[in-house]
């Protein structure tokens, strides 16, 4: 594998005195950007809302916990062709019919008269496509995570005997992430010999099964290791205010964090990673954790980098593996990064299922097109491992989304938790996926090279269509509406204008609004004539 140079950063700690935008909405005007966890409250515009970008993106209590969030961008832009943009984290509100940003170098301008106009202006000007993408091979095929299957404990007999029960299985072998605690510590980059006794001998059976190879790794550093040690002594991880060593509460307890900030410590980790590549033939990497909120304002780093600056290097180290994945991200639009949705529970509604099309809508608005809707099923470790008994039904619809998503990734094994009909519905999905293939690589090539997002909302090809959140455009010409309401037997979908054409044949002139008859193996859809 040819290894990519990382990213070039181009945050800096703001030096501008503050300025301000205020705007008067216009007519109908609605707006995206801003943070994906917001995406319940997109589009902007119809309530009252307020961010401030540089703060943590999550509740107070999910940050005591130490729970994860999602990508974010300081960027606004409008259907009626309006952006607003910072190279710095910025704060807004929408009341009462005005838009107000605060923040450094705020950039306010028309860029044409919709939506889509003002996204690829402000793609073109602030975060241009790099011209190539993440691994094909991440699209082409499904991915398979161990992390629900085998949370914490994962070991080289159990990785060959999960990808043997895939193929085993008659599905198609894809990318297998091994997921956290492969390695002895956080930090220690190498493969746990207990648990591991020969990773390049495992790696080149997964090669000959068809699979390529991922590892979760994490920018935390676990105390009273080697690696802690070694990089304190050399200044390479973020201290408090005080001067001391910071160690940071995550998911996983307590960690030292490195100074992304300093170019030593950005190489010591791609040295460690290259080493994993070299070595034992790991085809790319996983990178959780970075959030905005494992820094603070007041951190002592080698170029006195604020925590936007902190998460925005984490993510330029991915472009020098096409295998990669985020799941957090600060201001990295247009580059080759496969940007996947916080974990989710097993849930109906809008925390689980009904969180996905409007999150993976928001990150394609703020320059994500590489998108992946969590583990099919559902990715958060705690809802997951305690749930009685696998709710059928909601696992089919969660992988009918994926399936018409750019990314489809599995980590619960759907042969292990179906019986024969709802794991023929899986199978249809993933059937529907192959015959679209030609359509999502012409997608996947498009973002490349104008850093559109594969999928799109109503408005961005439709005026008038902003509020529909629930369907959205897979390209310019396919309407996608999957059912995401449990014992569905119909879907109201809205078409806008133009001439449509139904699964059953039935064409619709539009704009109008179909009521379809659906079943378990339902995913409408409408193309344009």
């Amino acid at each position: 594998m040819t290894l990519q140079p990382p990213a070039t950063l181009t945050s800096a700690p703001a030096t501008q005195p503050a300025t301000e935008v205020t705007l008067a909405l216009e007519p109908g005007e609605r707006w995206w950007g801003g943070a994906v966890e917001d995406a319940h409250a997109l589009p902007y515009g119809g309530r009252r809302f307020t961010r401030d970008l540089a703060a943590p993106h999550a509740s107070s209590a999910l940050l005591e916990e130490g729970k994860p969030s999602n990508q974010a961008a300081p960027l606004l832009v409008s259907t009626t062709g309006r952006i607003v943009w910072s190279p710095r984290p910025f704060s807004f509100t929408f009341a009462d019919g005005t838009l107000n940003a605060r923040g450094h170098e705020l950039v306010s301008e028309r860029a044409g008269s919709t939506l889509g106009e003002a996204f690829r202006a402000a793609s073109a000007r602030y975060f241009p496509a790099s011209g190539s993408t993440p691994a094909r091979e991440l699209f082409t095929a499904p991915q398979y995570n161990t992390w629900i299957e085998q949370p914490y404990h994962p070991t080289q007999a159990s990785v060959l005997a999960y990808a043997q029960r895939i193929l085993d299985a008659g599905m198609r072998p894809g990318t297998l992430f091994i997921d956290d605690c492969w390695s002895p510590d956080y930090g220690t980059w190498h493969f746990d010999p207990a648990r591991f006794p020969d990773p390049a001998e495992m790696t080149r059976i997964l090669h000959r099964q068809g699979f390529h190879v991922m590892l979760w790794v994490v920018p935390f550093v676990s105390p009273d290791s080697a690696a802690f040690r070694s990089l304190e002594s050399e200044g390479l991880l973020v201290r408090e205010a005080s001067g001391r060593t910071a160690v940071r509460r995550w998911w996983n307890g307590l960690s030292a964090v490195l100074d992304l900030s300093h170019p030593r410590a950005r190489t010591w980790m791609t040295d460690q990673l290259d080493r994993l590549v070299h070595d034992v033939g790991i085809d790319g990497f996983k990178f959780d954790g970075g959030d905005i909120r494992d820094f603070r304002a007041d951190d002592l780093t080698a170029a006195g980098a604020q925590p936007v600056d902190q998460c925005e290097a984490w993510a330029s180290l991915g472009s020098r593996y096409p295998f990669n994945e985020y799941r957090a991200s600060w201001k990295s639009g247009g580059q080759p990064l496969a940007q996947r949705l916080q974990d989710k529970p097993p849930l109906w509604g809008p925390e689980g299922i009904g969180a996905l099309i409007p999150e993976m809508l928001a990150q394609g608005m703020i320059g994500h097109p590489y998108v992946c809707p969590d583990m099919i099923g559902g990715g958060e470790i705690t809802s997951m491992s305690t749930q009685t008994e696998i709710d059928q039904e909601f696992f089919v619809r969660y992988a009918q989304v994926a399936a018409m998503a750019p990314m489809a990734q599995f980590s619960v094994l759907p042969f292990r938790v179906l019986d024969a009909r709802h794991l023929a519905a899986v199978e249809a999905a993933l059937a529907l996926r192959e015959s679209l293939m030609p359509l999502i690589s012409q997608l996947l090539d498009n973002a490349a090279l104008t850093g559109e997002p594969m999928l799109r909302p109503m408005e961005y090809h439709a005026t008038g269509m902003a509020d529909v959140t629930d369907q959205y455009f897979l390209g310019p010409d396919l309407i996608v509406a999957p059912v995401i309401e449990p014992g569905a037997r119909t879907r109201v979908v809205h078409l806008p204008d133009g001439q449509w054409r139904g699964l059953d044949g039935t064409a619709y002139e539009g704009p109008c609004t179909v009521t379809a008859d659906v079943t378990l193996d339902s995913i409408p859809r409408f193309a344009r004539q």
